[in-house]
């Protein structure tokens, strides 16, 4: 059974910083990407960013790109976010998901196994 775990969110005052991890477990990830998606109250689930856990190649939203980074531990197996001067707009609840490496796009219907989420609140 596959489980992704979030950790890491948290109440941090505007350009601030946090890290969020994903502890992945139940598959072996090689050939998979790793996605972290955001959703803020009465709002859609939206694409922040992927990794290719074989590649370590990563994809940014527009909106994070230059402030969030994601990376990976393969002996961990865990995903990290980490995000820089964050902005209360970024106040969301943060989800990491899996998805063939081959079919991951920003569209939250190409993944299939999701984590519960840990809420991001920026104050301004």
């Amino acid at each position: 059974q596959v489980q992704l775990v979030e950790s890491g969110g948290g109440l941090v005052q505007a350009g601030g910083s946090l890290r969020l991890s994903c502890a992945a477990s139940g598959r072996t990830f090689r050939n998979y990407a790793m996605g972290w998606f955001r959703q803020a109250p009465g709002q859609e689930r939206e694409f922040v960013g992927l990794i290719n856990w074989n590649s370590g190649k990563t994809v940014y939203a527009e909106s994070v790109k230059g402030r969030f980074t994601i990376s990976r531990d393969n002996a961990k197996n865990t995903v990290y976010l980490q995000m820089n001067s964050l902005k209360p707009e970024d106040t969301a609840v943060y989800y990491c998901a899996t998805a063939n490496a081959y079919s991951a796009t920003m569209t939250p219907s190409s993944y299939d196994y999701w984590g519960q989420g840990t809420q991001v609140t920026v104050s301004s």
